[in-house]
């Protein structure tokens, strides 16, 4: 794609940078054709292509109004295009440019203004959130369908082993999962402390920056992730082998720091070491399923069906470790059609953009609920908690499920 970018945009990293991703676009198409928003409203400017001319007639001067930036805003950055693109395009990256470039210069009404306001100074604060979410959760019986939906139900924190190990990985706690799913974390340290390794959280480290960097308040998401390297950086200086996410969303964010911050010479180097230590549970545990099939029974596991986000296959490109595992330990697990399809939750997008979310977790609970499946799990508390709020079956993260089926061969040992 031939580009000819203004004067002020000319020369600057992120111009640099948009129109070397620009000029890797040949027009062909294919990504329209798995993308959820253009599946569902048939516009060619709610798809990749149409997106990519958007931002490149921005970049190249043009005035955005408020018609351009709703159809960014429509995205959810499922990254589905990217999967599909032969030209590999990253359109992810291209669409963070855009959406900044367009925020600069299209005010938003008011009550939009309110709305991410609230999001970006509530959620990545946990003290803040957590008891905004006990609120929530006393009250969610009286709340309306829609909202009472958004706010999961009480759930227990399993024990976090007490065991020390020679292994030791950090683990990020996240901002919301904590409050919404507190077993996950547990689970997952419960989980590795079977095969020996020792789970530390850094008590200074919060959002992974993914929430305020998304709704473009894109210094605050950078400022986010320069206290967690921080707060990790000692324990990897001391030998920590890894930093292991729960939340596919966060995994995907964190791999991004060399990224996001290579031009801080300050945080250049130590973003570019925290992100090669970055795995996804389901990397760390890939080849231990010979070790945990000996230590399960998972004889009444049932039909269990598997939604893979889209920050785990896409934005990550890790497809079939999750499956692979839980196969490998003897669960009967099943995809649904169209499985790389985006279930709608994509972190605030759900809130944003309530109707084609809502729309989308429709046809997702569709197709999991035809696999004959008796539960759902995920990889993604966002995922987990839309998905919960469309279907009567319950919905959990995979690794819950493992650890339960190891504490059910300890319960008879």
């Amino acid at each position: 794609m031939q580009t000819n970018l203004a004067s002020q945009y000319r020369g600057t990293p992120e111009g640099q940078e948009a129109e070397a991703i620009l000029r890797q676009c040949v027009h062909c198409g294919f990504c329209t054709a798995t993308c959820p928003t253009y599946q569902l409203l048939g516009d060619e400017l709610d798809g990749p292509r149409g997106r990519i001319y958007l931002i490149k007639n921005v970049l190249e001067g043009a005035a955005p109004g408020p018609g351009t930036q709703l159809h960014l805003d429509r995205c959810l950055t499922c990254r589905n295009c990217e999967s599909t693109c032969p030209s590999g395009v990253q359109y992810g990256r291209l669409l963070d440019i855009g959406r900044r470039i367009v925020e600069e210069q299209v005010p938003r009404p008011a009550s939009q203004r309110a709305t991410r306001t609230l999001l970006k100074e509530v959620l990545p604060r946990g003290w803040i959130f957590k008891p905004a979410m006990k609120v929530g959760q006393w009250l969610r019986p009286a709340l309306p369908a829609a909202l009472r939906g958004k706010v999961a139900k009480p759930a227990p924190q399993g024990r976090w082993p007490g065991a020390r190990h020679d292994r030791k990985m950090l683990l990020l706690d996240g901002c919301v999962q904590p409050s919404m799913a507190p077993n996950i974390n547990a689970a997952t340290a419960r989980v590795l402390d079977a095969l020996g390794i020792e789970l530390v959280v850094a008590p200074k480290a919060g959002c992974c920056g993914a929430i305020r960097y998304h709704l473009n308040d894109q210094e605050g998401g950078l400022d986010d992730m320069r206290r967690n390297i921080d707060a990790w950086w000692p324990l990897v200086e001391a030998g920590a082998e890894a930093i292991v996410m729960t939340s596919s969303g966060c995994g995907v964010t964190v791999k991004e720091y060399g990224h996001l911050l290579r031009h801080d010479a300050a945080y250049a180097a130590k973003a570019a070491r925290i992100s090669m230590l970055t795995r996804d549970v389901s990397e760390i545990l890939a080849d231990c399923g010979e070790a945990l099939a000996a230590r399960i029974d998972a004889g009444h596991a049932g039909k269990v069906a598997y939604h893979p986000p889209c920050t785990l296959q896409h934005g990550q490109q890790i497809r079939g470790k999750v499956e692979g595992l839980l196969r490998a330990v003897g669960v009967d697990v099943r995809l649904c059609a169209d499985s790389h399809l985006c279930c709608g939750s994509s972190g605030t997008y759900s809130l944003l953009q309530p109707e084609l979310s809502t729309q989308l977790r429709e046809r997702k609970v569709a197709a999991l609920e035809a696999t004959g499946a008796e539960a759902i799990v995920s990889a993604n508390i966002g995922c987990q908690s839309h998905l919960q709020g469309g279907t009567e079956k319950p919905v959990e993260h995979w690794i819950e499920l493992l650890d339960r089926l190891l504490e059910r061969r300890r319960a008879v040992a």
